[in-house]
C-alpha cells in the first residue's frame, strides 16, 4: 500500500542504495560471502601500503596471518633466550595479527620480568611469533616461519638486548612499532 513506509533496516544490515548491485557483482565475480567481501575491501583499505602475510609452525597445527610491509625491518637481539633460540622478528600492532588456527596447541615461557610471552607449538616446538617485552601491546614475528612469495627484502638491525633497558631506551622507534 501506498501509505507503507520502508522499514529501516535492522542491526547489523546496511542499506548500499545504488551501490547494491554493483556489490552483489562484485561478491559473485570473486565467490565471496557478504562478510567476505568487506573483509577484502576493509583490509585493502585499511592495511594500504602492505601486505598479507600467512606463516606458522614447522607442524602446521599454528597457522597466523599478518599484515606488514614486504621489505621488513628485522631485529637480532643478543639477550639470553634470543641467542638461544635464534630468534630474529619484525614487530607488529596486534590489530594487524590473526591467528588463524592452534591457540589450543600453543604453551608459553616467562621468565625474568615476566613481561615477554614466548609462544610456542606444544607439538614441534617452533616460535613463530610471541609478544616482545618492548612491545606487549604487539607481536614479534619471526620472518622465517612465513610462508614464501609475499617478503621482498630483510633489513636487519642488530639490537644489545644483554642491556635490554640502555638499548631499548635508546632506540628511536621500537616502541612505536606496534602502534597502529
Amino acid at each position: 500500500p501506498a501509505e507503507a513506509k520502508a522499514e529501516p533496516p535492522g542491526p547489523g544490515v546496511i542499506d548500499l542504495g545504488a551501490q547494491s548491485g554493483r556489490w552483489a557483482a562484485f561478491q559473485e565475480r570473486h565467490r565471496l560471502s557478504c562478510e567476505e567481501a568487506a573483509r577484502l575491501l576493509l583490509d585493502a583499505y585499511e592495511y594500504r601500503g602492505l601486505v598479507k602475510h600467512t606463516g606458522g609452525c614447522h607442524c602446521g597445527a599454528v597457522r597466523f596471518e599478518v599484515w606488514a610491509s614486504a621489505d621488513l625491518h628485522v631485529f637480532n637481539c643478543n639477550c639470553s633466550i634470543c641467542t638461544k633460540k635464534q630468534n630474529r622478528h619484525f614487530i607488529v600492532p596486534a590489530s594487524r595479527f590473526k591467528l588463524l588456527k592452534g591457540a589450543d596447541n600453543l604453551t608459553t615461557y616467562t621468565f625474568n620480568t615476566h613481561r615477554a610471552q614466548h609462544t610456542f607449538c606444544k607439538t614441534c616446538g617452533v616460535q613463530s611469533f610471541y609478544t616482545p617485552r618492548s612491545n606487549p601491546d604487539g607481536y614479534g614475528i619471526a620472518p622465517h616461519c612465513l610462508d614464501d612469495g609475499t617478503v621482498q627484502t630483510i633489513i636487519t638491525e642488530d639490537i644489545n638486548g644483554k642491556e635490554w633497558e640502555k638499548a631499548v631506551g635508546e632506540h628511536k622507534t621500537i616502541r612505536d612499532m606496534s602502534k597502529p
